[in-house]
Protein backbone atom coordinates (compact mmCIF):
# COMPACT_ATOMS: atom_id res chain seq x y z
CA UNK A 1 0.00 0.00 0.00
CA UNK A 2 1.26 3.49 -0.69
CA UNK A 3 0.50 5.25 2.36
CA UNK A 4 1.28 8.63 1.06
CA UNK A 5 -1.22 8.23 -1.48
CA UNK A 6 -3.92 7.23 0.72
CA UNK A 7 -3.47 10.15 3.06
CA UNK A 8 -3.40 12.44 0.34
CA UNK A 9 -6.92 10.89 -1.00
CA UNK A 10 -8.27 11.31 2.65
CA UNK A 11 -7.06 15.03 2.67
CA UNK A 12 -9.17 15.72 -0.93
CA UNK A 13 -11.83 13.99 0.19
CA UNK A 14 -11.74 16.27 3.17
CA UNK A 15 -11.64 19.43 1.25
CA UNK A 16 -14.00 18.53 -1.14
CA UNK A 17 -16.81 18.05 1.83
CA UNK A 18 -16.13 21.54 2.84
CA UNK A 19 -13.15 21.31 5.02
CA UNK A 20 -10.84 25.16 4.69
CA UNK A 21 -8.18 22.69 5.83
CA UNK A 22 -7.20 19.27 7.06
CA UNK A 23 -4.30 16.97 7.82
CA UNK A 24 -4.21 12.69 7.96
CA UNK A 25 -2.85 10.88 10.50
CA UNK A 26 -1.74 7.49 9.23
CA UNK A 27 0.07 4.29 11.64
CA UNK A 28 0.70 1.26 10.58
CA UNK A 29 1.84 -1.13 13.14
CA UNK A 30 3.38 -5.01 13.37
CA UNK A 31 4.85 -6.76 16.67
CA UNK A 32 5.93 -9.84 18.15
CA UNK A 33 5.92 -10.39 21.84
CA UNK A 34 6.01 -13.42 24.31
CA UNK A 35 6.17 -13.76 28.11
CA UNK A 36 8.36 -16.70 30.16
CA UNK A 37 8.03 -17.51 33.70
CA UNK A 38 9.63 -20.26 35.32
CA UNK A 39 10.70 -22.43 32.19
CA UNK A 40 7.28 -22.33 30.48
CA UNK A 41 6.22 -19.84 27.49
CA UNK A 42 3.08 -18.14 29.25
CA UNK A 43 1.98 -15.96 26.17
CA UNK A 44 3.24 -15.43 22.73
CA UNK A 45 1.37 -12.86 20.58
CA UNK A 46 1.52 -11.17 17.31
CA UNK A 47 -0.44 -8.20 16.41
CA UNK A 48 -1.14 -5.95 13.27
CA UNK A 49 -2.46 -2.78 13.25
CA UNK A 50 -3.86 0.07 10.99
CA UNK A 51 -5.41 3.29 12.06
CA UNK A 52 -5.78 6.54 10.58
CA UNK A 53 -6.79 9.80 11.74
CA UNK A 54 -8.38 12.86 10.13
CA UNK A 55 -8.41 16.48 10.98
CA UNK A 56 -10.43 19.07 9.62
CA UNK A 57 -10.59 22.77 9.86
CA UNK A 58 -14.20 25.05 9.75
CA UNK A 59 -12.34 28.26 9.96
CA UNK A 60 -10.87 27.72 13.55
CA UNK A 61 -13.22 25.02 14.42
CA UNK A 62 -11.89 21.63 14.80
CA UNK A 63 -12.81 18.01 14.63
CA UNK A 64 -11.10 14.59 14.46
CA UNK A 65 -12.16 11.18 12.98
CA UNK A 66 -10.59 8.10 13.42
CA UNK A 67 -10.67 4.96 11.22
CA UNK A 68 -9.26 1.17 10.97
CA UNK A 69 -10.45 0.61 7.31
CA UNK A 70 -7.82 1.77 4.76
CA UNK A 71 -10.37 1.35 2.18
CA UNK A 72 -10.38 4.61 -0.06
CA UNK A 73 -14.16 3.88 -0.83
CA UNK A 74 -15.07 5.19 2.73
CA UNK A 75 -12.91 8.15 2.53
CA UNK A 76 -15.94 10.53 1.68
CA UNK A 77 -18.43 9.40 4.38
CA UNK A 78 -15.28 9.86 6.87
CA UNK A 79 -14.77 13.40 5.38
CA UNK A 80 -18.56 14.35 5.58
CA UNK A 81 -18.96 13.02 8.95
CA UNK A 82 -15.31 15.12 10.42
CA UNK A 83 -16.78 18.57 8.76
CA UNK A 84 -20.42 18.12 10.11
CA UNK A 85 -18.66 17.57 13.71
CA UNK A 86 -16.65 20.57 13.07
CA UNK A 87 -20.13 22.84 12.63
CA UNK A 88 -20.87 22.19 15.38
CA UNK A 89 -18.09 22.40 17.80
CA UNK A 90 -16.84 26.03 19.49
CA UNK A 91 -14.20 28.08 17.62
CA UNK A 92 -10.57 28.03 18.77
CA UNK A 93 -9.24 30.72 17.86
CA UNK A 94 -5.77 29.18 17.81
CA UNK A 95 -6.36 26.12 15.82
CA UNK A 96 -5.30 25.20 12.62
CA UNK A 97 -2.41 23.88 10.92
CA UNK A 98 1.03 25.07 10.88
CA UNK A 99 3.09 26.83 7.84
CA UNK A 100 4.80 24.31 5.55
CA UNK A 101 8.34 23.33 6.78
CA UNK A 102 10.91 22.98 4.44
CA UNK A 103 14.03 21.08 4.88
CA UNK A 104 13.28 18.03 6.34
CA UNK A 105 16.03 15.76 7.47
CA UNK A 106 16.38 12.51 5.41
CA UNK A 107 14.44 10.06 7.92
CA UNK A 108 17.47 7.34 6.34
CA UNK A 109 20.14 9.13 8.09
CA UNK A 110 18.64 8.69 11.77
CA UNK A 111 19.01 4.43 11.41
CA UNK A 112 15.49 4.05 12.71
CA UNK A 113 14.36 1.10 10.66
CA UNK A 114 16.48 -2.22 11.31
CA UNK A 115 15.91 -4.81 9.11
CA UNK A 116 16.26 -7.68 11.62
CA UNK A 117 12.87 -9.21 12.27
CA UNK A 118 13.15 -12.37 15.11
CA UNK A 119 10.81 -14.79 14.85
CA UNK A 120 9.44 -16.12 17.65
CA UNK A 121 11.87 -19.08 19.08
CA UNK A 122 14.63 -16.30 18.64
CA UNK A 123 12.63 -14.11 21.18
CA UNK A 124 11.70 -17.39 23.62
CA UNK A 125 15.52 -18.69 23.74
CA UNK A 126 15.94 -14.12 24.55
CA UNK A 127 13.70 -14.67 27.12
CA UNK A 128 14.61 -18.03 28.42
CA UNK A 129 18.18 -16.67 28.68
CA UNK A 130 16.98 -13.36 31.02
CA UNK A 131 15.20 -15.36 32.91
CA UNK A 132 17.30 -18.46 33.95
CA UNK A 133 20.52 -15.56 34.47
CA UNK A 134 18.10 -14.27 37.20
CA UNK A 135 17.22 -17.79 38.57
CA UNK A 136 20.70 -18.65 38.61
CA UNK A 137 22.25 -15.35 41.13
CA UNK A 138 22.26 -16.86 44.42
CA UNK A 139 18.98 -16.14 46.76
CA UNK A 140 16.57 -15.49 43.53
CA UNK A 141 14.21 -17.56 44.70
CA UNK A 142 11.62 -17.17 42.56
CA UNK A 143 10.64 -15.44 39.00
CA UNK A 144 7.88 -13.36 38.24
CA UNK A 145 9.39 -14.09 34.35
CA UNK A 146 10.62 -12.28 31.24
CA UNK A 147 9.77 -10.55 28.29
CA UNK A 148 11.14 -9.93 24.81
CA UNK A 149 9.50 -8.10 21.85
CA UNK A 150 9.89 -6.52 18.50
CA UNK A 151 7.98 -4.22 16.99
CA UNK A 152 7.66 -1.91 13.83
CA UNK A 153 5.51 1.23 13.38
CA UNK A 154 5.10 3.11 10.28
CA UNK A 155 4.17 6.63 10.84
CA UNK A 156 2.52 8.71 8.00
CA UNK A 157 1.40 12.60 7.63
CA UNK A 158 -0.16 14.22 4.86
CA UNK A 159 -1.93 17.97 5.24
CA UNK A 160 -3.56 20.43 2.78
CA UNK A 161 -0.78 22.71 3.13
CA UNK A 162 1.14 20.54 1.61
CA UNK A 163 3.11 18.79 3.77
CA UNK A 164 3.89 15.23 3.02
CA UNK A 165 6.24 12.54 4.79
CA UNK A 166 6.57 9.15 6.16
CA UNK A 167 9.09 6.82 8.80
CA UNK A 168 9.77 3.89 9.99
CA UNK A 169 10.95 3.24 13.59
CA UNK A 170 11.36 -0.28 15.00
CA UNK A 171 12.15 -1.23 18.01
CA UNK A 172 13.57 -4.59 20.11
CA UNK A 173 12.93 -5.31 24.00
CA UNK A 174 14.27 -7.35 27.10
CA UNK A 175 13.33 -7.33 30.55
CA UNK A 176 12.88 -9.50 33.75
CA UNK A 177 11.64 -9.65 37.12
CA UNK A 178 13.26 -11.99 40.01
CA UNK A 179 12.45 -12.14 43.66
CA UNK A 180 14.41 -12.98 46.41
CA UNK A 181 14.00 -13.89 49.91
CA UNK A 182 10.56 -16.07 51.34
CA UNK A 183 7.40 -15.54 52.96
CA UNK A 184 7.08 -11.62 53.73
CA UNK A 185 10.84 -10.78 53.61
CA UNK A 186 10.57 -11.57 49.35
CA UNK A 187 11.69 -8.37 47.78
CA UNK A 188 11.16 -7.67 44.32
CA UNK A 189 13.75 -6.22 41.20
CA UNK A 190 13.99 -5.66 37.81
CA UNK A 191 15.78 -4.92 34.79
CA UNK A 192 14.88 -3.53 31.47
CA UNK A 193 16.03 -2.45 27.92
CA UNK A 194 14.73 -1.29 24.55
CA UNK A 195 15.93 -0.05 21.33
CA UNK A 196 15.63 0.80 18.04
CA UNK A 197 18.40 -1.88 16.64
CA UNK A 198 19.16 -5.15 17.87
CA UNK A 199 22.25 -4.97 17.78
CA UNK A 200 22.37 -1.75 20.34
CA UNK A 201 20.23 -4.61 22.92
CA UNK A 202 22.13 -5.50 25.82
CA UNK A 203 22.78 -9.33 26.52
CA UNK A 204 19.48 -11.02 27.83
CA UNK A 205 21.61 -12.70 30.66
CA UNK A 206 23.06 -9.50 31.39
CA UNK A 207 19.52 -8.44 31.79
CA UNK A 208 18.37 -11.42 33.92
CA UNK A 209 21.81 -11.69 35.83
CA UNK A 210 21.18 -7.56 36.67
CA UNK A 211 17.53 -8.17 37.76
CA UNK A 212 18.27 -10.97 39.91
CA UNK A 213 21.26 -9.16 41.89
CA UNK A 214 19.00 -5.92 42.54
CA UNK A 215 16.25 -7.93 44.04
CA UNK A 216 18.52 -10.16 46.28
CA UNK A 217 20.98 -6.63 47.38
CA UNK A 218 17.37 -5.50 48.63
CA UNK A 219 16.74 -8.24 51.01
CA UNK A 220 15.97 -7.00 54.66
CA UNK A 221 15.12 -3.57 54.21
CA UNK A 222 15.25 -1.20 57.38
CA UNK A 223 12.98 1.92 57.78
CA UNK A 224 15.16 4.79 58.73
CA UNK A 225 14.43 7.89 60.90
CA UNK A 226 13.54 11.03 59.41
CA UNK A 227 15.94 13.39 58.48
CA UNK A 228 17.49 16.21 56.38
CA UNK A 229 20.29 14.77 53.69
CA UNK A 230 21.74 14.72 50.65
CA UNK A 231 19.98 12.58 48.14
CA UNK A 232 21.05 10.31 45.24
CA UNK A 233 19.24 9.53 42.54
CA UNK A 234 20.58 6.47 40.45
CA UNK A 235 20.21 6.76 37.11
CA UNK A 236 17.12 4.69 36.69
CA UNK A 237 15.01 6.86 38.80
CA UNK A 238 16.84 10.22 38.22
CA UNK A 239 15.19 10.70 34.58
CA UNK A 240 11.61 11.36 36.49
CA UNK A 241 13.18 14.41 37.73
CA UNK A 242 13.85 15.39 34.12
CA UNK A 243 10.28 14.50 33.38
CA UNK A 244 9.12 16.72 36.18
CA UNK A 245 10.93 19.49 34.02
CA UNK A 246 10.20 18.91 30.67
CA UNK A 247 6.13 18.73 32.26
CA UNK A 248 6.73 22.07 33.75
CA UNK A 249 8.02 23.68 30.59
CA UNK A 250 5.47 22.36 28.19
CA UNK A 251 3.87 25.24 26.62
CA UNK A 252 -0.15 23.60 27.42
CA UNK A 253 0.48 24.05 31.68
CA UNK A 254 2.65 27.26 30.93
CA UNK A 255 -0.54 28.76 28.54
CA UNK A 256 -2.96 27.08 31.26
CA UNK A 257 -0.98 28.71 34.17
CA UNK A 258 -0.55 25.79 35.81
CA UNK A 259 2.91 25.45 35.61
CA UNK A 260 5.49 26.23 38.77
CA UNK A 261 8.09 27.28 36.07
CA UNK A 262 5.52 29.73 34.11
CA UNK A 263 7.37 32.89 34.68
CA UNK A 264 11.07 31.25 34.64
CA UNK A 265 11.98 31.71 30.56
CA UNK A 266 15.05 33.58 29.89
CA UNK A 267 15.99 32.91 34.02
CA UNK A 268 17.94 29.86 35.92
CA UNK A 269 16.50 26.98 36.06
CA UNK A 270 19.21 24.57 37.06
CA UNK A 271 22.32 25.25 38.50
CA UNK A 272 25.00 27.05 36.39
CA UNK A 273 26.45 24.98 33.83
CA UNK A 274 24.10 22.37 33.80
CA UNK A 275 22.59 21.85 30.41
CA UNK A 276 18.97 19.80 29.20
CA UNK A 277 19.39 19.31 25.67
CA UNK A 278 16.04 17.72 23.41
CA UNK A 279 17.35 16.12 19.94
CA UNK A 280 14.44 14.66 17.56
CA UNK A 281 17.54 13.78 14.86
CA UNK A 282 19.13 11.50 17.45
CA UNK A 283 20.65 8.60 15.37
CA UNK A 284 18.82 5.50 17.06
CA UNK A 285 17.03 7.39 19.27
CA UNK A 286 13.78 6.14 20.95
CA UNK A 287 12.14 8.92 20.13
CA UNK A 288 13.96 10.25 16.46
CA UNK A 289 11.97 11.54 14.57
CA UNK A 290 12.45 13.74 11.26
CA UNK A 291 9.17 15.57 11.73
CA UNK A 292 6.90 16.29 14.83
CA UNK A 293 2.78 15.20 14.43
CA UNK A 294 2.22 18.52 13.05
CA UNK A 295 4.90 18.34 10.16
CA UNK A 296 7.29 20.69 11.66
CA UNK A 297 10.86 19.41 11.40
CA UNK A 298 12.68 18.22 13.83
CA UNK A 299 15.75 19.95 15.74
CA UNK A 300 18.50 19.60 18.33
CA UNK A 301 17.79 22.45 20.96
CA UNK A 302 19.38 23.24 24.13
CA UNK A 303 16.41 23.32 26.62
CA UNK A 304 18.10 24.73 29.12
CA UNK A 305 21.84 26.07 28.55
CA UNK A 306 24.28 27.04 31.30
CA UNK A 307 21.07 26.24 33.77
CA UNK A 308 18.74 28.71 32.22
CA UNK A 309 15.59 27.89 30.43
CA UNK A 310 15.60 28.98 27.14
CA UNK A 311 12.42 27.95 25.65
CA UNK A 312 8.94 25.97 26.03
CA UNK A 313 8.12 22.88 24.68
CA UNK A 314 5.45 23.71 22.04
CA UNK A 315 3.84 22.79 19.49
CA UNK A 316 1.32 25.06 16.99
CA UNK A 317 -1.67 25.71 19.49
CA UNK A 318 0.22 26.30 22.34
CA UNK A 319 3.01 28.80 20.44
CA UNK A 320 -0.32 31.01 19.34
CA UNK A 321 -1.36 31.07 22.86
CA UNK A 322 1.72 32.84 23.81
CA UNK A 323 2.58 34.21 21.08
CA UNK A 324 5.57 32.07 19.66
CA UNK A 325 5.87 30.25 17.08
CA UNK A 326 5.90 26.08 17.45
CA UNK A 327 9.54 24.42 18.57
CA UNK A 328 8.33 21.10 16.46
CA UNK A 329 7.03 19.10 19.33
CA UNK A 330 3.61 17.65 18.70
CA UNK A 331 2.81 14.19 19.59
CA UNK A 332 -0.38 12.83 18.42
CA UNK A 333 -2.21 10.09 18.07
CA UNK A 334 -5.10 9.02 15.38
CA UNK A 335 -7.62 9.66 17.73
CA UNK A 336 -6.79 13.33 19.36
CA UNK A 337 -5.54 16.55 18.93
CA UNK A 338 -1.68 17.48 18.80
CA UNK A 339 0.02 18.26 21.98
CA UNK A 340 3.49 19.57 23.31
CA UNK A 341 5.89 16.52 24.23
CA UNK A 342 10.04 16.43 24.59
CA UNK A 343 11.63 13.87 21.75
CA UNK A 344 15.22 12.13 23.25
CA UNK A 345 15.76 14.75 26.29
CA UNK A 346 18.76 14.55 28.46
CA UNK A 347 20.54 16.14 30.92
CA UNK A 348 24.27 16.40 30.01
CA UNK A 349 26.37 14.41 32.44
CA UNK A 350 28.94 15.81 34.68
CA UNK A 351 32.51 15.68 35.58
CA UNK A 352 32.40 13.58 38.77
CA UNK A 353 32.00 9.58 39.33
CA UNK A 354 29.33 8.02 40.89
CA UNK A 355 31.70 6.87 43.52
CA UNK A 356 32.81 10.82 43.47
CA UNK A 357 29.45 12.11 43.82
CA UNK A 358 28.72 10.47 47.17
CA UNK A 359 32.49 10.22 48.96
CA UNK A 360 31.71 12.80 51.04
CA UNK A 361 28.65 11.99 52.20
CA UNK A 362 28.22 10.87 55.75
CA UNK A 363 24.81 10.05 55.86
CA UNK A 364 22.49 9.94 52.97
CA UNK A 365 20.33 8.33 50.82
CA UNK A 366 20.43 6.47 47.38
CA UNK A 367 17.36 5.71 45.92
CA UNK A 368 16.55 3.38 43.31
CA UNK A 369 13.05 3.22 42.98
CA UNK A 370 9.85 5.98 43.27
CA UNK A 371 6.55 4.68 44.19
CA UNK A 372 3.50 7.13 43.46
CA UNK A 373 3.01 10.20 41.91
CA UNK A 374 3.02 13.20 44.62
CA UNK A 375 4.17 15.94 42.62
CA UNK A 376 1.92 19.80 42.34
CA UNK A 377 2.49 20.95 39.01
CA UNK A 378 1.17 24.54 39.84
CA UNK A 379 3.39 24.69 43.04
CA UNK A 380 6.47 22.36 42.35
CA UNK A 381 5.64 20.58 45.54
CA UNK A 382 7.25 17.18 45.77
CA UNK A 383 6.32 13.94 47.99
CA UNK A 384 6.90 10.04 46.89
CA UNK A 385 7.55 7.09 47.90
CA UNK A 386 11.01 6.00 47.98
CA UNK A 387 13.41 2.83 48.31
CA UNK A 388 17.14 2.32 47.76
CA UNK A 389 20.45 2.22 50.80
CA UNK A 390 21.84 4.53 52.67
CA UNK A 391 24.96 5.98 51.92
CA UNK A 392 27.30 5.76 55.26
CA UNK A 393 30.44 7.19 54.87
CA UNK A 394 30.37 7.54 51.42
CA UNK A 395 29.48 4.08 50.95
CA UNK A 396 26.52 2.25 49.94
CA UNK A 397 25.22 0.86 53.43
CA UNK A 398 22.04 -1.26 54.30
CA UNK A 399 18.64 -1.60 52.09
CA UNK A 400 15.76 0.82 53.36
CA UNK A 401 12.09 1.30 52.25
CA UNK A 402 8.79 2.41 53.28
CA UNK A 403 10.04 6.02 53.29
CA UNK A 404 9.03 9.05 51.45
CA UNK A 405 11.19 12.18 49.38
CA UNK A 406 9.76 15.59 49.82
CA UNK A 407 11.01 18.80 49.03
CA UNK A 408 10.35 21.40 46.30
CA UNK A 409 10.84 20.69 42.59
CA UNK A 410 12.57 24.55 42.00
CA UNK A 411 14.74 24.38 44.61
CA UNK A 412 15.44 20.99 43.74
CA UNK A 413 16.09 21.69 40.29
CA UNK A 414 18.33 24.37 41.74
CA UNK A 415 20.57 22.09 43.61
CA UNK A 416 21.35 19.36 41.51
CA UNK A 417 24.43 17.67 40.66
CA UNK A 418 25.44 15.00 38.08
CA UNK A 419 27.47 12.57 37.52
CA UNK A 420 28.93 11.41 34.43
CA UNK A 421 27.25 7.99 34.04
CA UNK A 422 25.02 9.09 31.32
CA UNK A 423 23.47 6.17 29.06
CA UNK A 424 20.32 6.39 26.58
CA UNK A 425 18.19 3.70 27.50
CA UNK A 426 14.70 5.50 28.27
CA UNK A 427 14.15 8.24 25.64
CA UNK A 428 14.25 10.65 28.57
CA UNK A 429 17.76 10.47 30.12
CA UNK A 430 20.02 11.48 32.98
CA UNK A 431 22.57 10.45 35.00
CA UNK A 432 23.46 9.53 38.64
CA UNK A 433 22.08 13.08 40.45
CA UNK A 434 22.57 14.58 44.07
CA UNK A 435 20.32 16.76 45.81
CA UNK A 436 21.35 18.80 48.85
CA UNK A 437 18.87 18.61 51.82
CA UNK A 438 15.56 16.64 50.93
CA UNK A 439 13.39 15.48 53.89
CA UNK A 440 13.41 11.99 54.45
CA UNK A 441 10.82 10.91 56.15
CA UNK A 442 10.70 7.42 57.44
CA UNK A 443 10.58 5.79 61.34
Amino acid sequence: MNHLATLQDLVAAARKAGADAADALLVSSASLSIQRRLGKVEHLERAEGFDLGLRVFLGHQQAIVSSSDPSPKGFAALAERAVAMARVVPEDSNAGLPEVADGLPDASSLGLDDLVEPDAAALIARAAAAEDAALAVKGVTNSEGADAGWGRTVIALAASNGFIGQYVRTSHSISATALAGSGTAMERDYDYHATVHLADLDAADAIGRIAGERAVARLHPTRPKTAKLPVVYSPRVAASLLGHLANAINGAAVARGTSFLRDRLGQPVLRAGLTVLDDPLRPRGLRSRPFDGEGIAGQRRAIVEDGVLTTWILDTRSARQLGMTSTGHASRGTGGPPSPSPSNLWLAPGTLSPTALIADIREGLYITELIGMGVNGVTGDYSRGAAGFMIRDGHLAEPVSEITIAGNLQEMLLHMTPADDLQFRRGTDAPTLRIEGLTMAGA
